[in-house]
């Protein structure tokens, strides 16, 4: 349920006046959602409450394309709701109340990775419970899958975890939250790249918003810029990048080609408002 205004409000303060909307968002449903609408073929598995937010969630999957077989219903938690607020200048500020989301646990994820099959690009985000994205990692991985990880909303992880995950995306906070390191620019996302791919991981792709993304593997290190564009909400953005980029990798293209695919979608997505929405078509990227 988004709310845009001139200014996001201070502490205890009231701002009247602005535009409301509401709709489909959540940080596994946006991507999966931007895959779809990129032509890629997706596999949604999540739960949602016995509600009107999560009928529309499901009805919602079904029209983009998306398989909903592993789509669960909790008979008892209602469905994840994010309250988002917008400033003119695209910025965003955003509560969320899991819901159904933090029920989602190891044994609902059992029949679903029976399926995963080697070379799958398997990608996973922080608005399920922890252990649940674990076992979900070790798993996929352990199945030949490729494993992006979206270390989103901003969350401390097991360092051992990283060994089986081939691609990490966090934006300048969670990459901080990882690394300890303050990325502001370049250099400072080099110095965070390294110390993820120290932990283990291949492949390290911190978004930078308007600056673009910073890719760093064995072969390449450089910034990829993103496309100038007048923002009007950054609501998913990070969501449309993580699922282009998947989209792209499962098409073959290199890692440089995928990141500056997976920039392009982005930089569509924040001329838009709202989540789901703002995701862009393939032949409008």
């Amino acid at each position: 349920m988004v709310i845009r205004s001139d200014k996001l409000p201070a502490p205890g303060e009231t701002i009247l006046g602005g535009e409301f909307l509401m709709t489909a968002g959540g940080k596994g449903a946006n991507q999966a959602v931007a895959a779809a609408k990129l032509g890629g073929k997706v596999t949604i598995a999540c739960k949602v409450g016995d509600d009107i937010f999560g009928r529309q969630a499901l009805q919602g999957f079904q029209e983009a394309g998306i398989n909903t077989e592993f789509v669960l219903t909790d008979p008892v938690y209602p469905s994840g709701v994010a309250l988002i607020l917008v400033d003119g200048k695209g910025e965003n500020s955003i509560a969320v109340a899991p819901g159904a989301n933090g029920t989602l646990d190891i044994a609902d994820l059992e029949s679903v990775i029976e399926q995963i099959k080697k070379d799958d690009i398997v990608l996973i985000q922080l608005e399920i419970p922890i252990p649940t994205v674990a076992y979900a990692i070790k798993k996929c991985h352990e199945k030949g899958a490729r494993v992006i990880l979206n270390p989103a909303p901003a969350s401390l992880l097991d360092d051992g975890l990283f060994h089986f995950v081939d691609i990490i995306t966090p934006n300048e906070t969670e990459a901080e939250l990882l690394t300890g390191i303050k990325v502001t620019n370049l250099q400072s996302a080099t110095e965070a790249a390294l110390i993820l791919q120290s932990k283990g991981i291949a492949n390290v792709i911190v978004t930078m918003g308007p600056k673009g993304a910073y890719l760093h593997n064995s072969s390449l290190k450089m910034m990829i810029p993103s496309i100038a564009v007048i923002a009007v909400d950054s609501t998913a953005a990070g969501d449309v990048f993580n699922g282009a980029l998947a989209v792209a990798l499962t098409e073959n293209l290199d890692m440089e080609r995928a990141v500056l695919f997976a920039c392009k979608a982005a930089a569509i997505s924040v001329t838009r408002m709202g989540a789901q929405a703002s995701a862009p078509l393939r032949h409008e990227l």
